[in-house]
């Protein structure tokens, strides 16, 4: 799956395996609102780097409508060369 991310002005991409480990470790997230994970990559609330993984963003957003409240945060990785920025969790 691809998702439009305009902050880095390019699409990220959502692999079933990475999307299969979002449901497993998230399952308060996936399948329900996996809708909210391409909202975040389109409209954050705030963007910063990752403390763990240099080359990775946290992009962050709060949803009213998730258990009465909840921010979703997907962490995308970016890659120069090839040029390829994914979704490593959420």
């Amino acid at each position: 799956m691809r998702l439009t991310c305009p902050y880095l002005g390019d699409e990220v991409e959502l692999t079933p395996e990475r999307e299969r480990h979002i449901q497993e470790r998230h399952p308060d997230l996936l399948p329900n609102y996996s809708r909210h994970i391409g909202d975040t990559l389109a409209a954050p609330d705030q963007v910063r780097r990752s403390a763990r993984l240099g080359n990775a963003r946290l992009f962050s957003r709060w949803f009213e409508d998730i258990i009465g409240g909840k921010h979703v945060v997907v962490a995308v990785v970016s890659e120069v060369a090839p040029r390829r920025h994914w979704v490593v969790t959420a």
